[in-house]
């Protein structure tokens, strides 16, 4: 078939390396976001995708609205059998949906109908999912609710942050992507309408989704930071400034302290939660890199009572 392949991000590029693996498609060109600034000198700089895509010599397509007249005659020129998507980022109208012969194919990072939305590995995690998985399904004009194509399961680590199983879920999920376009071409694959039983919704995560509530028991603490890890970042307010907790480890055998109730030793650092205690392993001053729990507590002398979440970031 003829594809004209939608993403953006990094975790797009293995499903697009895929498809121009698999010697059976002919990805025609590649459909982006618009050119970002980046770095500290704010400079544009184009997409993971479409470096990728311009690497292996694919015309690239950064329409900034996908409803743009000169996008959809481009898109109707090339004429394409189906368009595969992975986290483009823009909502695609009816107009462009209805260019392809095959529809726009999604690969979304759930087990649908579960976790429809922007953001479903960081919910699942969160959530205490135990298993999660990719799905493939036929775009429609609702929130990822089109009928499903195929699947693939992924066991949640009890270390996962989202983006280690959004890494393993972007590379299992490339391969299933792959074989639903196989299907679709020789005609092997239906797409099964979702069921209307189980559907949960996985909205971006904000900043203050990111917030960590200590009087919450140790086990949701370490959800949300792995959650939220590495982004936007779990954090919480120390002496009036905004901390990220990169990593933090649940401690069953400390139950003393109160919830956010710091306590220090030479080579660790504790916070108190409203189960017990949860190490902070590492850290994120304000303005700074990344840090040891422990070496950030030594360099602010952290007094007897002190604790984390009280007050608002000044």
């Amino acid at each position: 078939m003829k594809l004209v392949f939608a993403g953006t991000p990094e975790v797009a590029v293995p499903a697009l390396d895929a498809l121009i693996a698999s010697g059976r498609h002919e990805v025609a060109a590649v459909v982006t976001r618009p050119d970002a600034p980046a770095g500290r000198g704010r400079r544009l700089v184009a997409s993971p995708v479409a470096q990728r895509a311009e690497e292996a010599g694919i015309e690239v397509l950064k329409p900034a609205r996908p409803r743009d007249e000169e996008f959809l005659g481009r898109l109707r020129e090339i004429a394409p059998d189906c368009c595969p998507v992975v986290a483009y980022g823009a909502l695609l109208p009816k107009v462009a949906l209805d260019v392809p012969a095959r529809g726009w194919v999604n690969l979304h990072f759930s087990l649908l109908p579960a976790w429809r939305g922007a953001a479903p590995v960081q919910h699942s995690i969160m959530a205490g999912d135990q298993t999660t998985g990719a799905s493939t399904f036929l775009i429609e004009e609702g929130l990822d609710s089109g009928p499903v194509y195929g699947v693939v399961t992924e066991d949640v680590r009890h270390t996962d942050t989202s983006g280690d199983l959004l890494t393993r879920l972007a590379f299992a999920g490339a391969g299933l992507l792959a074989a639903t376009m196989d299907g679709i071409e020789d005609g092997t694959l239906q797409a099964v309408p979702q069921p209307a039983d189980g559907v949960s919704l996985a909205p971006k995560i904000t900043v203050e989704d990111a917030r960590l509530d200590f009087a919450a028991p140790a086990l949701r603490v370490d959800r949300v930071v792995r959650g939220c890890t590495p982004a936007p970042g779990a954090w919480t307010v120390f002496r009036g400034e905004r901390l990220k907790v990169v990593q933090a480890l649940p401690v069953p055998e400390r139950s003393e302290l109160a919830p956010g109730e710091l306590a220090v030793a030479k080579n660790n650092v504790w916070a108190g939660t409203g189960s017990h205690a949860v190490e902070l392993l590492w850290v994120q001053p304000q303005g700074k890199k990344p840090m040891r729990g422990a070496d950030w507590a030594r360099g602010v002398r952290i007094a007897p009572g002190e604790r984390l979440g009280a007050g608002d970031v000044g």
